[in-house]
């Protein structure tokens, strides 16, 4: 039995608790809302972010950043990236020695483009962590929550330390991979969310299956673009925390991302559909950093880039969607070359 840190309590960060408390783990669940913690204590639900779910009595919830990660030998982190900086430095003063990090977090940081995995190595010394591994792939935490079959990746440039990570969460219900390229399993992850929301406005403007497809498949290639511009394994984008990222966000409903561009599609205003949401829509902020840092190392990202004019300078996402169809032609294969090993 290992205790294990997991920072937020969210139902993503709930759903990991579970798997952990499932593999014999003392989980020590963290949070800012007392209420929460309380009920998670009491009652053993986190109704809010997952309705209806019991949660095992090994996960024990505190709003104490110092408390959950005293002694802790892995801490997982599943903070919004905009909180993550200040959690991070705070924790940093009750760190006593190194621990494993695992980040299961899916964002970049605007203005600086910086990955999850850069943000953790910046703030968090050297002598307070033994490894930075990264979770990330195809997995809605309702169904993670359910015991539902599910497969993710954790990467790690030290793959005995990804296989450490592996055998933390694996069991018959959650099936992990283990993946040497952290720059794509970030990306891939991060940028997936882009597409997610391109893919519910499509649905919100009342198109079909065809342009979903269409969506998903260029989506893929622009990810792909950027990714391997940036360093990373074309192949990453043909796994788990490509494609199989990017289909379950693009066509569930579960997926917040989609959830947002469908009210988007339909007519509601950003602030409005952030609203509703009442939950961190990952990419819009992404939307934005990706934007950015596609200009600033000259790739072509043609559904971010109008997905940055709906979301930000208030263009119609019909006019959008009119727009990436009136492109000038070009050729997939040519466009597709940065797949290639």
């Amino acid at each position: 039995m290992n205790k294990i840190a997991v920072i937020g309590s969210g139902s993503w960060g709930t759903a990991l608790a579970l798997v952990l408390a499932d593999n014999n783990h003392s989980v020590f669940l963290w949070g800012r809302r007392a209420d929460q913690a309380a009920e998670i204590n009491t009652e053993h639900t986190n109704a809010r972010y997952l309705p209806g779910i019991m949660l095992p009595h090994e996960i024990k919830a505190t709003t104490s950043l110092k408390k959950a990660v005293d002694g802790a030998e892995v801490i997982v982190l599943v903070t919004p990236t905009k909180a993550l900086r200040e959690v991070l430095h705070e924790m940093k003063g009750h760190l006593e020695k190194p621990a494993v990090f695992v980040h299961a977090s899916k964002g970049i940081e605007p203005g600086t483009y910086k990955r999850i995995s850069e943000i953790i190595e910046e703030e968090i010394p050297d002598s307070l962590r033994t490894a930075v591994a990264v979770l990330s792939g195809p997995s809605h935490a309702e169904e993670v929550s359910l015991r539902q079959p599910t497969t993710v990746t954790v990467s790690c440039e030290d793959i005995k330390r990804a296989e450490q990570v592996q055998d933390l969460f694996i069991n018959q219900n959650f099936r992990v991979y283990t993946n040497p390229d952290v720059i794509g399993v970030e990306l891939g992850g991060a940028l997936k969310n882009i597409i997610a929301l391109g893919a519910g406005m499509s649905d919100g403007l009342g198109y079909g299956d065809n342009a979903k497809a269409a969506l998903i498949t260029r989506g893929l290639a622009e990810i792909a673009r950027l990714g391997t511009s940036m360093g990373a394994n074309p192949l990453t984008f043909a796994g788990l925390t490509g494609i199989g990222d990017l289909i379950v966000t693009c066509t569930s409903v579960h997926s917040r991302n989609w959830r947002a561009g469908n009210m988007l599609g339909k007519g509601i205003a950003l602030e409005e559909v952030l609203s509703q949401m009442g939950m961190v829509v990952e990419g819009v902020r992404t939307t934005k950093a990706a934007y950015e840092l596609a200009r600033s190392v000259d790739v072509e990202m043609p559904i971010t880039n109008v997905l940055y004019e709906v979301l930000f300078n208030g263009k119609e996402p019909k006019q959008a969607v009119d727009e990436l169809m009136k492109r000038s032609r070009t050729h997939e294969v040519e466009d597709l070359s940065s797949l290639r090993a």
